[in-house]
């Protein structure tokens, strides 16, 4: 947002001794982590900048297959470099995690669009590109990205807590005899 609040996968600062995050103009400030939820695979970053371009997020609810998107990162080093390509799918279950919920998209995803937006022809982002499934390590037209709605709720409590706080029913199943 405009106050230097900067999203990214979780993945991409986890181990992370530093954190730097480079502005379209060139900069490169320091960034601090405000709080990392691997269990989504988002981390919240806060860099001391005011005034700075943002995006507006969109509702990842209204997406439709075959809607066109656009992914934007930082393959191979790459900066600012922008895909295209469409909805493939939407409430992917990949196995990732407990909160499988992925937009699958065929806009070319490579390493280094992790943490990078999803975006949709209103210009607004609608997912946190993260995945890819390649047999190469480079695209072939099958990219993953964390649904926003799933995220905005992610990120506001990282911004509050610095941690995401979960419901949990201590139950457990199991088979029963006679």
């Amino acid at each position: 947002n405009p106050d230097g609040y900067v999203v990214t996968n979780n993945h991409v600062v986890d181990g992370a001794t530093e954190v730097k995050v480079t502005l379209a103009d060139g900069r490169e400030l320091p960034a601090k982590v405000l709080g990392r939820d691997s269990k989504s695979d988002l981390a919240l970053l806060k860099i001391h900048a005011k005034g700075l371009p943002s995006i507006a997020l969109g509702d990842s609810t209204e997406l439709q297959v075959g809607e066109p998107v656009m992914a934007i990162g930082n393959p191979f080093g790459l900066e600012q470099t922008v895909t295209t390509g469409i909805v493939s799918a939407t409430g992917r279950v990949l196995g990732a995690g407990p909160y499988d919920d992925f937009v699958q998209t065929d806009a070319s995803v490579n390493p280094g669009n992790s943490g990078g937006p999803l975006i949709n022809a209103r210009g607004q982002v609608i997912g946190i590109n993260s995945i890819i499934f390649s047999r190469t390590g480079g695209s072939v037209g099958i990219g993953f990205a964390i649904p926003v709605n799933l995220a905005k709720s992610v990120f506001t409590q990282l911004a509050e807590k610095g941690r995401v706080e979960r419901g949990w029913l201590g139950v457990t199943i199991q088979e029963i005899t006679p």
